[in-house]
């Protein structure tokens, strides 16, 4: 399966003309508190370098959640994780998250790492799978992904705070990588 084939096909879903490096992996999921974390999702794993990341840190137990739309990369994650017990992966869209998430139980602590172009997908399908992943993180739980510019910044501040920003130049092209949650209102007395 070629990479740069499937972005060629489908340059606004795909959104990179090569998979994310290592480096960009490490530090998308530094972030995690994975002794804590009860559920993992990955938005949009394409070839699986975060998802490797990801299975190398969390605890054995820990469900982890693979949604992903491009028919090739879902056939290709099933070959090669679809033996693992703790790996679920759906065929689908990401605006699906609470539809997959809920066959899992209600998880308090939900980690969502997303490779999803958020700069090339349409406003209402961002917003749709924003205000889904708000719902799915709840007060503990963070939102990490990538962006290689930060003009799409305010679309994230709308829903999330950002609680760390870092620049990984070992990828191509370089990344921004961002961690979000939830604020968290004081109650008041």
């Amino acid at each position: 399966m070629s990479f740069f084939g499937e972005y060629i096909r489908h340059p606004f879903t795909i959104g990179a003309v090569a998979p994310s490096s290592h480096f960009l992996a490490k530090k998308m999921v530094k972030d995690i508190n994975f002794q804590t974390c009860d559920c993992i999702i990955e938005y949009g794993p394409g070839t699986g370098v975060f998802t490797r990341e990801l299975l190398r840190r969390k605890n054995r137990k820990t469900p982890l959640l693979l949604i992903e739309q491009n028919e090739k990369f879902y056939r290709n994650l099933k070959k090669r994780y679809g033996k693992n017990h703790t790996v679920t992966i759906y065929h689908g869209s990401a605006e699906d998250v609470e539809k997959f998430l809920a066959k899992h139980g209600k998880p308090k602590n939900c980690c969502v790492v997303s490779g999803l172009p958020f700069a090339s997908l349409p406003k209402p399908v961002t917003d749709a799978i924003l205000k889904a992943t708000k719902r799915v993180i709840g007060r503990e739980g963070k939102f990490i992904t990538f962006q290689y510019t930060l003009f799409k910044k305010h679309v994230f501040t709308k829903y999330f705070k950002i609680v760390n920003c870092q620049y990984e130049l070992r990828n191509l092209p370089p990344a921004f990588v961002l961690t979000m949650q939830n604020v968290v209102r004081k109650r008041q007395k």
